[in-house]
């Protein structure tokens, strides 16, 4: 039986215990997983109007098991919370229904998670380690009135470099240099606390948000797979954990099963921000985000995005570098296909806000699917 996801104590304005659902994670006793720790009572996750039914009968993992949820595959996504859909968007009169009622969708959800009453509503209802993780993961434009809450593997990067010509520190978002995600970026949680609520009050606020097992996948194969310090700072603990007779590796070698086990193990919000989950990070209940856009439709919100900021019309969201290889939708089947559906089923809860809030279909692992 899987434990009911506990919902964060967070508001249409808080994040609350927003790593209550990753802490609780799965069922079964796993015998390195740590404890939840929590404020108050359980509360009910309820997500595109049947994830209630679902989860309070224990009943996730049958449907996960039968494909049903595999089945509500929304189209790509999203205009969000308040504001209006994309102008740019090219012509299509079914595609921009679909887009209309994924984005009704995500918005009722949204308003019913965050709208509970023992929900915080601002940031400063946060834990004070939650208050720290989404303020330092919001980036601000003084200039043009906005705060972007920067999501790695979901194309933070590029939003980096246009900030940074914005602002006037680079000259051009094509040019080719290593992007310092620290240098010439103003985040809010520099600020002084008048000046943070002044800024979440009256600026434009906006995310990017990607299917959570794709962008899980997408850093698995970036930083264990491409980046040394990733392979010696967390690979070579995680071959040791996880693998008999692992002790010699390099951490360049660790299997996706083997990255699964470790998120089970790891508190949601102690993650490292690259796999940390998109509600911890941006806290979608503790802030009110204008528009949600996504990874999906990367170029036409971006377009929506630089346009709702008045941005000089000579900016342009960057081309995908030509060494980047994204991760396609076979890609992931492979990948998911070659798990052990145990740990699937195990690590959704901790993502389950990502699946929901923001109108994700859960993973398809069923032998049918498999077998294509």
């Amino acid at each position: 039986m899987l434990p009911r996801p506990l919902c964060p104590a967070a508001g249409r304005g808080g994040g609350g215990e927003a790593a209550a659902a990753g802490r609780r994670g799965a069922g079964g006793a796993r015998p390195r997983r740590r404890g939840g720790g929590g404020g108050g009572g359980a509360v009910l996750l309820p997500s595109m109007l049947m994830f209630a039914v679902i989860v309070a009968s224990s009943g996730l993992l049958l449907m996960i098991e039968r494909g049903i949820l595999a089945e509500v595959r929304p189209p790509p996504l999203h205009p969000a919370a308040g504001g209006e859909p994309p102008r740019r968007r090219a012509a299509g009169g079914s595609s921009d229904l679909e887009h209309q009622v994924l984005q009704d969708t995500r918005n009722r959800t949204i308003r019913a998670v965050c709208g509970r009453r023992a929900m915080p509503r601002s940031v400063w209802d946060l834990p004070p380690g939650q208050r720290r993780t989404v303020l330092k993961h919001l980036l601000v434009s003084d200039k043009y009135r906005f705060l972007y809450c920067y999501v790695p593997k979901v194309a933070c990067s590029n939003w980096k470099r246009i900030l940074k010509v914005l602002d006037g520190a680079l000259e051009s978002v094509d040019v080719k240099l290593k992007m310092d995600h620290k240098s010439d970026l103003v985040f809010l949680g520099d600020m002084k606390p008048d000046e943070i609520s002044y800024r979440l009050k009256n600026y434009y606020k906006f995310i990017f948000v990607r299917n959570p097992m794709e962008r899980l996948l997408s850093a698995y194969r970036n930083k264990f797979g491409e980046i040394k310090e990733y392979q010696l700072k967390y690979g070579v603990e995680i071959v040791r954990r996880y693998r008999k007779g692992g002790g010699q590796s390099a951490g360049d070698d660790v299997t996706f099963s083997e990255f699964l086990r470790y998120l089970l193990d790891e508190e949601a919000e102690r993650m490292n921000e690259h796999w940390m989950p998109i509600y911890n990070l941006c806290q979608p209940c503790a802030v009110r985000y204008d528009f949600i856009g996504s990874y999906e439709r990367l170029n036409a919100d971006a377009n929506y995005v630089l346009e709702q900021v008045q941005s000089p019309s000579f900016i342009r969201f960057p081309e995908r570098q030509s060494w980047y290889k994204p991760v396609t939708a076979e890609t992931l089947h492979y990948y998911l296909c070659n798990t052990q559906r145990r740990l699937i089923k195990e690590l959704l809860p901790k993502y389950i806000l990502d699946f929901s809030l923001f109108a994700y279909p859960l993973p398809n692992i069923t032998s049918e699917f498999c077998r294509q």
